[in-house]
């Protein structure tokens, strides 16, 4: 095993591949609620046309890093710059508009609207979109084109979740933010959505930035592992290496 500087130190190990400008980067981020410490000096970055996959236990404070990052939670103290302009303290609604768009964990689709009314919801900042962007999202996920006039209480947990990916790729992000797509699906479907993933990182420069308890299943998609614990950071490298480590895997990620 590399040494991870014990379990409650960061060791930082430089990721395989060629090392890109980081898209979005996370520096020294602190945020907690009221007196209770959810992230104690996270540091991070993500590159275009990579997967950063965000690991760790429940209460390891990934979800609340997506939040932060998204400004839906506010930091104690830190920065995240998006691109080099520095979005900390920027709006809320303004984050699509920069280029971020966040899929929140619980697959929050509008159930008494249609597959296609949800996905118009995700393109109303953006005025008039082209009926060819709508047809891009049905062919990347054939099941919700089958369904497209159906209301989305009608859909299965994958197609829910197909559909909220696809709203939030209307948007045409540079960086994606995706709390545990996972959770709750059967391992056919979670291999689709990953796929799907990787296939739109490598053809389009796409950044995502990927928080999952499924450990396995989001290190055989990532570039780059992450491990929090406890709010902090116990390791990045890349995704092969933490896969191959058998001692961290079995600290950190249960498995």
């Amino acid at each position: 095993m590399a040494d991870t500087g014990g379990h409650g130190s960061t060791a930082v190990r430089t990721p395989g591949g060629t090392p890109g400008a980081a898209l979005l980067q996370v520096e020294d981020l602190t945020s907690a609620y009221g007196a209770v410490r959810a992230l104690d000096g996270v540091t991070l970055s993500a590159e275009a046309g990579r997967i950063t996959a965000v690991l760790g236990a429940n209460g390891a404070g990934k979800t609340t890093l997506l939040r932060t990052v998204s400004g839906l939670v506010r930091c104690v103290s830190g920065r995240v710059t998006l691109d080099g302009e520095d979005i900390t303290s920027a709006p809320v609604e303004s984050m699509v508009g920069r280029g971020m768009a966040h899929v929140p964990e619980g697959r929050g689709v509008i159930a008494e609207l249609t597959v296609d009314e949800n996905l118009r919801v995700g393109s109303l900042f953006r005025g008039k979109v082209a009926r060819s962007e709508f047809d891009r999202i049905y062919d990347l996920f054939p099941r919700i084109a089958e369904r497209r006039d159906q209301p989305a209480h009608v859909l299965s947990g994958g197609e829910r979740q197909m559909l909220v990916i696809g709203r939030a790729l209307l948007a045409q992000p540079r960086v994606l933010l995706l709390d545990e797509p996972s959770l709750g699906l059967a391992p056919r479907i979670v291999a689709q959505i990953f796929g799907l993933l990787r296939r739109l990182v490598d053809a389009e420069g796409l950044s995502v930035l990927l928080v999952e308890q499924n450990a396995r299943s989001a290190l055989s998609v990532a570039d780059v592992g992450v491990v929090l614990n406890l709010g902090r950071v116990v390791v990045t490298d890349s995704a092969r290496t933490l896969m191959a480590d058998e001692d961290l895997r079995h600290a950190y990620l249960g498995f």
